[in-house]
């Protein structure tokens, strides 16, 4: 009998957690590479090592037993994924498709290239340079680090030329952190973009496998709050078809130019005039597509499973006319599973992944999601499920 299949799985998160959901029914062994003995994704899989992925040797021994590895973050610095690659393991997705997503820098220059649409940006490494762009596309203006950064950290917005210099004394200080990392200053930049007054944002996700198929799910709209996700509503409301289509296949595009394998998830933010810009890019099962566990034919994580192990890829369409997603953040509510009863009393329907996570202010421990063919009350079960799990009574 032949043994199944191995995939590792590089960090120990809530994405890693719903992958070995997935990963269940497809009869694939998950082996984990952990930051610790009791984060989210190593209280559910069998097979976990605790240790440092910046470690080569550690890396190295991590992926040698297994056939393939992927994601739960993109922070593993390219130069160790290669040296994984020569030792024998598929890498998936790649370290050159990788880059793009590490680092923002590198990802505005390549999306120029490929003709998508950027907000106007710069590449700064004083901050005269950031006060250049300013004075020439207006205040305020939005810096980001170009590496490291994450649900809104290591992202300024500068109102005007006497804050320019706060975020390169970021760069200066030894041993800053962001997103609870240490950043290395080598290579890092601040990469300084227009502000767009933007009516909304957008998601578009795909999935690519190495021998090239590729599948879109509907866009999603987004709401962001204070730099996370709070909710998503799927497919994208008032989004025209024409347009939802040609967004579909940006990201197909991208996906493909970029040689990623598994999910792409493109951010894009929408101005005022109906014209989208391109505003991050993620190379792995992405937050705004959660909603497609319970409200799409084949979640973002089976189709990613599938994707790293050259699968044919599963229908991305809807269950339901409409599906929103709310992410459940730490609030007031410590007893999370004893709030289900009211939860779940009220809606006989709702769908809850909690991730294992000792609450604490604003930190994402779930998220709910529901489906049907009335957006306005699907919106507000959502709504009140998430708000009665952080807390809020009258949600």
């Amino acid at each position: 009998m032949s043994r199944p299949y191995i995939i590792g799985i590089i960090g120990g998160g809530q994405l890693a957690r719903m992958m070995h959901q997935a990963s269940i029914a497809l009869g694939v062994r998950i082996r984990l590479l952990a930051e610790g003995p009791d984060v989210s994704a190593a209280q559910v899989v069998h097979e976990v090592v605790v240790g440092d992925y910046t470690d080569p040797q550690v890396l190295l021994d991590f992926a040698r037993d297994c056939d393939v590895i992927t994601f739960d973050h993109e922070h593993v610095p390219t130069q160790l994924l290669e040296q994984v690659e020569a030792a024998g393991t598929a890498v998936r997705p790649g370290p050159d498709a990788l880059q793009y997503a590490q680092d923002k820098s590198r990802m505005r220059l390549r999306m120029t290239e490929l003709g998508a649409p950027n907000p106007e940006f710069a590449i700064c490494e004083q901050p005269e340079q950031l006060v250049a762009f300013g004075d020439e596309h207006g205040w305020p203006v939005i810096a980001k680090i170009s590496r490291g950064g994450y649900d809104g950290k290591g992202v300024w917005k500068v109102d005007g030329p006497e804050q320019a210099d706060e975020p390169f004394a970021v760069l200066r200080e030894e041993g800053s952190t962001v997103d609870g990392g240490t950043i290395s200053r080598e290579g890092v930049v601040i990469v300084a973009e227009e502000f767009v007054d933007f009516a909304r944002e957008l998601a578009a996700l795909v999935t690519r496998s190495p021998s090239g198929q590729a599948v879109a799910y509907p866009i999603s709209e987004t709401v962001q709050r204070e730099g996370i996700c709070a909710e998503t509503t799927t497919p994208a409301p008032g989004l025209d078809g024409s347009q939802a289509s040609e967004l579909q296949q940006l990201a197909l595009r991208i996906a493909d130019e970029l040689g990623v394998v598994g999910l792409l998830a493109v951010e894009l933010m929408q101005r005022r005039d109906g014209s989208v810009v391109v505003n991050e890019l993620a190379m792995r099962p992405h937050n705004t597509a959660h909603w497609t566990i319970d409200g799409s034919n084949t979640s973002q994580f089976e189709n990613h499973l599938r994707a790293v192990l050259d699968l044919p890829l599963g229908d991305p369409g809807l269950r339901a006319a409409h599906v929103v997603m709310a992410n459940v953040l730490g609030g007031d509510e410590e007893d999370l599973t004893g709030a289900l009863q009211h939860c779940f009393a009220r809606d006989r329907k709702l769908r809850v992944h909690l991730y294992g996570k000792d609450v604490k202010p604003h930190r994402k421990v779930g998220h709910v999601t529901t489906y049907g063919e009335e957006l306005a009350d699907v919106t507000k079960r959502a709504r009140h499920a998430a708000g009665y799990l952080m807390g809020d009574p009258n949600a």
